[in-house]
């Protein structure tokens, strides 16, 4: 079937608007987790939960303008908080991995390896996180 000239275009044209779009939303999402990776890698530990979910809350409803309720919103309040969570896990693992080389162990060895074990167990026994240096 034949499509007139201009119903190709219209579709060419909303199949472009649709990929900037996606695009604009990637780089906006890509941005918010750098913002606020830099504003929680400012602070020595990890903010509070309640700080922590007031800034998940803010860069989906204010700066992403997600409404809540709403399924978006919800995808974005989980990704912020899973990337967020990794960010802590892995900070903790290199505090923990900076005390350990401290102590004059060298990587890659089994006395530095149990020390980093040792290191997380007594942690997680506590409750406590390392202070980031």
């Amino acid at each position: 079937m034949f499509r007139p000239a201009s119903a190709t275009n219209a579709s060419v044209q909303g199949s472009r608007l649709l990929n900037r779009q996606a695009a604009a939303c990637a780089i906006i999402a890509g941005a918010i987790t750098f913002a606020l990776f830099v504003s929680a890698h400012a602070f020595a530990q990890p903010p509070a939960n309640s700080l922590r979910m007031a800034q998940e809350q803010h860069a989906c409803a204010v700066v992403m303008g997600l409404h809540n309720p709403g399924d978006l919103y919800d995808t974005c309040i989980r990704s912020l908080e899973k990337t967020l969570s990794e960010l802590d896990q892995s900070r903790l693992i290199a505090a923990e991995r900076r005390s350990c080389a401290q102590e004059g162990l060298r990587r890659r060895t089994p006395a530095f390896a149990k020390c980093v074990l040792n290191t997380e167990q007594s942690a997680a026994a506590v409750g406590r996180t390392i202070p980031v240096r």
